[in-house]
């Protein structure tokens, strides 16, 4: 089997983290959330000799999509997210942008149910819904490499806020013990904001999942 290969730029005022992932010598990657700079990220990875197949969005916040439509006009990559994040996608009050002092919209080209499966550049990922970060707020996770891209749901040690347009922090709890701590405890959890973690590691010491 291939192995995975997961790279990190770490991006905005938020220093937000962008992954990109593909297989070990495969051309094609899969860029979740392209935080800031989309220009930025197609230079740095077509001087790796990389192509991006596909954007996945974890949430709409500003922070997490203000590279997705330059990205895409520069590599022909569709971008995916969750069905239920479309209002906060599309929604420069909703999604924070205007407040940042930088308004940003990105319509997904397949917006995805709970669930969706998703084969690209030869790698398997589920999408799973986590609600209360924002409403439409969802992991995606690789079961075979036990790999778990978690936004802002999950961080270590904390958990994402909830104080902007459509959280919930009841909401975020309840997604992160019914949907992610159900997970095998060594899944490793890849963070949209810090340092990766595990499931194991959270059950432990996280204060939000116990």
């Amino acid at each position: 089997m291939a192995k995975l290969k997961i790279g990190r730029m770490v991006l905005s005022m938020c220093q937000t983290n962008c992954y990109f992932v593909s297989l070990e010598n495969q051309k094609e990657v899969v860029l979740i959330d392209p935080a800031d700079q989309g220009g930025q990220i197609y230079e740095a990875l077509k001087s790796k000799g990389l192509q991006v197949a596909a954007i996945l969005l974890t949430h709409g916040h500003f922070d997490h999509i203000w590279g997705a439509n330059e990205l895409r006009r520069l590599s022909g990559a569709p971008i995916y997210a969750y069905e239920e994040e479309k209002d906060v996608c599309e929604d420069a009050s909703k999604n924070v942008s205007d407040q940042a002092g930088r308004p940003e919209t990105v319509a997904a080209d397949n917006y995805l149910k709970d669930g969706a499966q998703l084969d690209l550049a030869g790698m398997h990922f589920q999408l799973i819904a986590t609600p209360g970060h924002t409403k439409g707020s969802c992991c995606y996770y690789m079961e075979k490499e036990k790999v778990l891209f978690a936004g802002d749901t999950l961080f270590e040690g904390s958990v994402g806020r909830t104080d902007f347009p459509t959280g919930s922090m009841g909401r975020l709890v309840h997604s992160i013990k019914e949907r992610l701590l159900v997970l095998p405890e060594d899944t490793i959890v890849y963070p949209g904001h810090g340092d990766e973690t595990t499931i194991a590691d959270e059950k432990k010491y996280n204060p939000y999942c116990q």
